[in-house]
């Protein structure tokens, strides 16, 4: 007891020292917070999709990709609280956000029963070598390995493989200019894959684009069965 109250002590000592902050609103957090403040967390704003009943990002993907189902965690607007979590978990070397979110997520979908036992296995979509050196690591990967936790699913960041360093979004159309040339995404070890159910995820879905061109890649596979989920999605105006 003695020993559990000396160590609440000195984390409080280090609070006032180092001060953590809330990455929604910048308040300081306090004993038992952690990445956002009550305040914040109470305010995300949850798509409340699901992967057994048609939604606004399936319909991204119609006509486009054979996708069996596709969802999203959060909505992403500018300005947002999604938006700053986002932003320091990609640029302000914040993993941790990465971990957050893909624990909240991982145990709302582990409820779904026939979901968890369906995904084999959880890919997050690829950096390019040189941007995810400069980074340190890809930001989705500790998200992605959370949710196969979660969904008893095998982790495989191996799959899909970078060839370029450049956007996929809007700016450069739909599908971009480099896919005019060669594929921007290609298959690296696809050991184990052949007949699998496989869950690709990344951070924030805007056009689809990048997912697009992923499972692209991944149908490749024979016989492949592919879901699509990210942390937010762009909302459809």
């Amino acid at each position: 007891m003695l020993l559990s109250n000396l160590t609440k002590i000195l984390n409080d000592i280090n609070t006032v020292l180092l001060p953590t902050v809330c990455f929604g609103c910048n308040a300081h957090l306090y004993r038992g917070e952690q990445q956002l403040c009550t305040v914040c967390r109470n305010d995300l704003p949850f798509t409340e999709y699901c992967f057994n009943v048609e939604n606004p990002v399936d319909r991204i993907f119609y006509g486009r990709i054979a996708v069996k189902k596709a969802s999203s965690f959060l909505f992403y607007r500018e300005n947002s609280i999604v938006q700053h979590l986002i932003h320091h978990l990609k640029y302000k070397n914040q993993e941790q956000v990465g971990v957050f979110l893909g624990d909240l997520y991982g145990q709302l979908l582990k409820e779904d029963a026939g979901l968890k036992q369906a995904i084999d296995f959880v890919l997050p979509v690829p950096l390019h070598r040189k941007k995810q050196k400069k980074r340190g690591y890809n930001q989705v990967d500790v998200f992605a390995q959370k949710l196969a936790f979660h969904l008893a699913a095998d982790f495989r960041n191996d799959v899909l493989v970078k060839t370029a360093n450049t956007k996929t979004q809007t700016k450069k159309g739909r599908i971009g200019r480099w896919q005019s040339k060669q594929d921007l995404y290609i298959l690296g070890n696809t050991e184990n894959l052949n007949g699998k159910n496989i869950l690709l995820v990344d951070d924030v879905i805007t056009t689809g684009a990048t997912m697009e061109i992923c499972a692209q890649a991944l149908l490749q596979i024979p016989n492949v069965t592919l879901y699509i989920a990210s942390m937010a999605v762009v909302p459809l105006t």
